[in-house]
């Protein structure tokens, strides 16, 4: 397998590329499906979001095309200033007017003519920049001072900043992928078990130091408990796996999305899913991230350097985190956690940054050695 993989050099790789069609391809007809209902509610219109996403559509192909054609090296340049557009950003999130809070949570930022979601941005440059660092400093990483402290260091000023939205997802997804990516890059494994074993306090800390955090836990635990409020979007989520069965009520014909399961088109685009096309088609949505996957890290492995393994095998991450906090979470094995499904959510930001991810992965397996 991975030598047929090695022998299709300079090519990007097209299993990884059509997968993601296919997956932007359900994401959009499940969009309309799941908020047309919605959006006539709103706005008088059944197709407003699905308008939109095709604009975030063409603007993500737009920007996956320019990363496939822009030499990965080049993003070493972008490492350091990354991070500082990052800090700033977040920065910015806490000026009047400028920062917009939802949901009690201050995480989008007003740019004007649009608004877009900072941490989906940080995401991807906190995996470009610690890609460039671990890769300058992979002969120091067997000695913590002078090898993990720095990457240490400046990630969790990140995700200090982060976690002031408060957006505590976030930060477990950022503390995740710098302990994978520095045991990756060669770093001690009795190193990273003490970094994990320090942030598994804090994060036990953090969860109890906010109510809605332990709302959230006890929800996940026994969400009959309190099934109008805490444990009402599991509840439903549930109800629209169940009524899901095998094959489906039919494309379009959930009830779920009828004012009964929140954000139907976002974050829990998947229970609509699991409702209309049933087993079947969660079992193919699953499918299709899994081969993604793994072309994501087989392209790693077969990058030509150390910077290009550590690029694809973080941003693979990224994405992997993502799809299984987001298919756990409505499927009632993890605590929920407001998280778009990359590809099949509507959300520009989240979207367009994982477009930008594969146009990332193609140039590097276009490189492959």
């Amino acid at each position: 397998m991975e030598e047929a993989y090695k022998k299709e050099t300079n090519t990007p790789d097209m299993v990884l590329l059509i997968v993601t069609l296919i997956l932007v391809t359900v994401g959009t007809a499940m969009i309309y499906s799941s908020s047309s209902i919605l959006a006539m509610e709103k706005f008088k219109d059944a197709q407003y979001f699905l308008k939109k996403h095709l604009f975030f559509v063409f603007a993500g192909l737009v920007m996956m095309i320019v990363m496939t054609r822009v030499p990965y090296e080049y993003l070493k340049k972008a490492a350091y200033p990354g991070v500082v557009l990052s800090v700033v950003l977040l920065l910015m999130l806490f000026v009047p007017h400028l920062g917009i809070k939802r949901g009690g949570a201050t995480r989008w930022l007003n740019a004007g003519v649009f608004t877009f979601q900072v941490a989906e941005v940080v995401k991807v440059a906190v995996v470009i920049f610690l890609a460039h660092l671990l890769t300058r400093k992979a002969h120091q990483l067997k000695n913590f001072s002078r090898g993990i402290l720095v990457p240490l260091s400046i990630t969790a000023v990140l995700m200090g900043l982060v976690l002031l939205q408060p957006d505590f997802g976030t930060v477990v997804i950022i503390a995740s992928i710098l302990i994978l990516m520095l045991l990756l890059a060669g770093s001690r494994v009795t190193h990273l078990m003490a970094l994990g074993a320090a942030f598994i306090p804090l994060g036990i800390f953090l969860i109890m130091r906010k109510g809605y955090r332990m709302a959230r836990l006890t929800a996940f635990l026994d969400p009959w408990k309190d099934p109008d409020k805490t444990g009402f979007q599991l509840i439903q989520s549930m109800i629209s796996f169940g009524s899901g069965g095998v094959f489906g009520q039919g494309i379009g014909d959930g009830m779920q999305k009828l004012f009964y399961l929140p954000e139907p088109h976002t974050d829990f685009i998947l229970a609509v899913i699991a409702e209309e096309s049933g087993f079947i088609g969660v079992t193919i949505i699953v499918c299709l991230f899994m081969v993604l996957l793994w072309r994501g890290f087989m392209i790693a492995h077969c990058a030509p350097d150390l910077f290009g393994t550590l690029l694809a095998a973080g941003l693979t991450m990224l994405v992997g985190m993502q799809v299984f906090i987001n298919i756990a979470g409505v499927m009632g094995l993890i605590p929920l956690k407001g998280l778009a499904l990359p590809f099949l959510s509507y959300g520009g930001t989240a979207f367009m940054m994982s477009m930008i991810v594969v146009g990332i992965l193609l140039n590097i397996s276009a490189r492959r050695t």
